[in-house]
């Protein structure tokens, strides 16, 4: 008998099918929580303590279009670590941008060349962050000097918020939902927001031939026809068990979209991930493609 997976992933509401498909339809994996989100699983996949990772699109591709994250990796893909195997979810992901509750910041302009405080290098609010500022036209070329902002690794959610309180950043991003409750009970302020342009989850596993994938594939996808037939349950589980309002699980039932099948990636949304984060200067070069970095495709 093989042994279970062990699936990282971020223990928030877009986790729900994946609870759905552990405790209802027979996942065989140990899940193993990422609070501080896509950078860390890379880091722990590199080093052999995930074989599957189910986070953000553009930490992924970020990770896999940057060489020198990806030296001495220590296994798994060829020395990257990992490839990508399926399409969590569907829809775009909507980026908040806050502030401290009390700090003079009044709008995005006012962010750059500021401190922008990031889970890890690598992770989805660091990337996000080049790809504000190029929308912002603050990226001359490039790598370009000086760099848009100063980037301030702060590891969790709650550091990241203490810290645009305290001044050790000016703001950071994070998913829209996760933050609201924050700016309803008056920890920290919201700036602005920026959305993906791709489709914003991802799995990835350290071997996409393994032959357990199968059976988790199919297990994620019962779970996903749970949670969509179950809305009810959903926004109670998520609101008891997971740090969200009922108010604010309901609405964000409304503009999540999941898959009927998981397995697979598709070519074009990853190249145009590619081509948006090589014009942000996350990635650079053009060694990086779409076809190196899938391992498994979306038929």
């Amino acid at each position: 008998m093989s042994k279970p997976l062990r699936i990282g992933f971020v223990p928030e509401h877009f986790s729900t099918p994946i609870h759905y498909a552990s405790t209802r339809f027979a996942l065989a994996a140990t899940l193993v929580p990422f609070p501080s989100g896509t950078g860390h699983m890379i880091s722990s996949l590199r080093a052999n303590e995930i074989d599957v990772g189910i986070g953000l699109t553009e930490g992924w591709v970020a990770g896999l279009g940057t060489p020198s994250s990806a030296a001495g990796a220590g296994g798994g893909e060829g020395g990257a670590g990992y490839k990508l195997v399926g399409t969590y979810v569907d829809t775009p992901l909507c980026w908040a941008i806050s502030t401290g509750r009390d700090r003079a910041i009044k709008d995005v302009d006012a962010l750059k060349e500021g401190k922008m405080g990031v889970s890890r290098i690598g992770s989805g609010s660091y990337v996000m962050g080049f790809v504000l500022a190029d929308s912002k036209g603050w990226l001359r070329t490039a790598g370009a000097v000086p760099a848009p902002f100063e980037v301030v690794p702060l590891q969790t959610f709650a550091r990241l918020r203490d810290g645009v309180n305290d001044g050790t950043a000016d703001f950071f991003m994070w998913e829209h939902f996760t933050s609201k409750r924050y700016y309803d009970n008056g920890e920290i302020r919201r700036v602005g927001e920026i959305y993906t342009p791709w489709s914003s989850w991802k799995i990835v596993a350290r071997d996409a031939a393994d032959e357990r994938l199968d059976a988790m594939f199919e297990s994620i996808n019962s779970g996903v026809r749970y949670f969509e037939e179950h809305p009810d349950e959903s926004v109670r589980y998520i609101s008891t068990h997971l740090d969200y309002s009922e108010a604010d699980a309901r609405e964000w039932l409304r503009t999540v979209g999941f898959p009927a099948d998981v397995r697979g990636v598709s070519h074009e949304t990853i190249a145009r991930t590619i081509e948006t984060l090589r014009k942000a200067g996350v990635i650079q070069g053009d060694e990086a493609t779409a076809s190196h970095m899938i391992g498994i495709s979306k038929q």
